[in-house]
């Protein structure tokens, strides 16, 4: 749609469902559009589209929502991506807000750049940072460009809703607001919207044991710096002493020293743990977009001008031959 400020309003952030349960990620991207709607003075509408919802939906407005749209159906037990772009581009008829907030997860991925074209309007993908610009009002979008080498800040100007994807764990967790309250809406869904040419057959859960390192409170990662695969396994000691997960650099998966759903940064898995250990990361760019929310950084590497070392909480200097069995030894004393 050509852009009338008259005509529309509102964020509206679309909220991710897997198995039943309300994703935090959705309380991420309401977080930010909390912090956003306040410079546009609007107001932000969450929209669930599901099958059985076991959360409650009124824990949304304590993360800032203060409407809650909810599309259930039975056809929506399971994800079809031509559902679901129909039902969010018939909410956004409907309602008519100016901005769209979704998360880049694979779902979000695959319904929106639909969404955007039933719009006429334009995606930005895997953003960083959100902001609003002063005097036009307009969302300022960026994110990294040629090949993370850059970062762009993308604007729509002249079509609504502004659209932007963003990819988990890249803004923290908005504190939780106990007198949160709102409006909730069950959508009455037209039944032309549950048409679709897809058959969804059935459906399989990844294993956790390596895709939930997004989830983990402390992740230790390694790079091209530990030299060879094997030493790896010093990593893996290291994380599960601490109840943790195992992370990678690019370079580190690229040669086969571990598998791909370790790998942290714009091409894998954006993370904001606790606490981030990075091993022998040199700290290029494209790594630290991926991790650099972590509450605490602590680096180790050989190299006194590392990157990584200009963002760290705690730098450490030398070989991690010489450091992680320290550290492992410590907590393992302070364990026992």
């Amino acid at each position: 749609m050509l852009r009338d400020k008259s005509c529309v309003d509102g964020i509206l952030v679309c909220g991710e469902i897997r198995q039943n349960k309300i994703h935090s990620v959705t309380k991420e991207l309401l977080g930010k559009a909390r912090e956003i709607a306040g410079k546009m003075a609007t107001r932000v509408t969450c929209l669930l589209i599901c099958g059985q919802l076991d959360d409650m939906p009124e824990e949304l407005f304590c993360f800032g929502a203060e409407r809650v749209i909810v599309a259930s159906h039975d056809k929506l037990e399971y994800f079809n991506q031509e559902i679901t772009a129909k039902i969010l581009s018939y909410v956004v008829e409907k309602y008519l807000p100016e901005v769209i907030l979704a998360p880049a997860t694979t779902s979000g991925r695959t319904y929106l750049p639909s969404v955007a074209a039933m719009l006429h309007t334009g995606l930005t993908a895997d953003c960083t940072s959100l902001d609003i610009e002063d005097g036009s009002g307009l969302l300022l979008q960026t994110r990294p460009a040629i090949g993370g080498n850059v970062m762009a800040t993308i604007k729509t100007p002249n079509h609504v809703p502004q659209m932007a994807t963003v990819r988990p764990k890249t803004f923290r967790m908005p504190e939780k607001h106990v007198d949160g309250n709102g409006e909730i809406i069950f959508l009455d869904i037209p039944p032309s919207l549950l048409e679709s040419r897809i058959e969804v057959i059935g459906k399989e859960y990844a294993s956790e044991t390596v895709s939930n390192v997004q989830d983990k409170d402390v992740i230790v990662s390694g790079g091209k710096g530990l030299r060879k695969a094997e030493n790896f396994n010093m990593l893996h000691e290291l994380a599960e002493l601490l109840g943790g997960g195992v992370g990678a650099s690019r370079p580190t998966v690229e040669a086969k020293w571990i598998g791909y759903p370790h790998q942290i940064g714009l091409s894998g898995r954006v993370v904001s743990p606790k606490c981030y250990f990075a091993i022998g990361i040199s700290g290029a760019i494209q790594h630290l977009a991926g991790m650099q929310t972590a509450q605490k950084i602590i680096a180790i590497n050989k190299d006194p001008e590392a990157p990584i070392f200009q963002i760290a909480d705690v730098a450490l200097c030398g070989d991690f031959k010489d450091i992680v069995p320290v550290l492992i030894n410590r907590i393992r004393r302070e364990v026992i």
